[in-house]
């Protein structure tokens, strides 16, 4: 009957080389596509951050270094703001988001540390512009509401694809990656089926998609067969 020990360094060499991969780059083309994909997750939650202290209101006592905390920090580049949101359930959502993005930020900065060797800064692109100014422009109160419902809505949506595809085409070693966009994936959708609610609670609106029209049903998705580096 083999030791415990005998167990133990048999289990030992075979993770070893699992655990070995799991910090390595991604393989072939996984390894841009984690990079991009890691990169511009990054700078929409950053955008997000924002967005959802404009709902909340700015706490001004934390810090403004992104941090795994509680409720709305002030997001580095802008002034505090008070709240313009007037729905309990809505600064709810807001703070939630805030804290669960900054923390996904923290998260995607380290996978690109240790795997890639980037230290990956957050930026705001054109789409978060938009979205912030649209906020930053409503009347506090229940236009606020309702235009935060829908924008905020969108900007789900948006990461969607992309998480999808994170889900099914990182690395195969990458699990935590994976795992972090199933987060992802489960968190917003049940989001946006909040907001869709709301907006027909608060307003009316039965009919609210994040999308235009039949947009999702014509996409082009490239080849029938998928991609990989040896495909002909």
């Amino acid at each position: 009957m083999k030791s415990v020990h005998s167990i133990s360094v048999v289990i030992a060499l075979a993770l070893g080389p699992i655990s070995a991969l799991a910090d390595a780059p991604g393989a072939g083309l996984t390894a841009r596509f984690e990079v991009e994909f890691m990169q511009m997750t990054i700078d929409h939650h950053f955008s997000a951050l924002r967005m959802t202290e404009l709902a909340a209101g700015t706490d001004v006592q934390r810090s403004t270094e992104i941090a795994a905390i509680e409720g709305t920090s002030p997001t580095p580049g802008f002034a505090a703001t008070p709240a313009k949101a007037t729905l309990d359930e809505l600064k709810s959502l807001a703070r939630r988001n805030n804290r669960m993005q900054r923390e996904e930020i923290m998260t995607m900065q380290r996978f690109l540390r240790e795997w890639y060797g980037i230290d990956y800064q957050p930026r705001l692109r054109e789409d978060g512009r938009t979205a912030i100014a649209i906020l930053e422009r409503a009347r506090s109160g229940a236009d606020f509401n309702h235009l935060f419902y829908e924008a905020f809505s969108r900007h789900h949506y948006m990461l969607m694809e992309p998480v999808n595809a994170c889900m099914t085409g990182s690395d195969l070693t990458h699990r935590d990656l994976v795992r972090e966009c199933r987060g992802m994936w489960h968190s917003q959708i049940a989001d946006i089926e909040m907001m869709r609610n709301e907006l027909k609670k608060q307003f009316g609106i039965v009919d609210y998609q994040p999308f235009r029209g039949l947009q999702p049903l014509r996409g082009d998705n490239g080849s029938p067969r998928g991609n990989h580096s040896g495909h002909d």
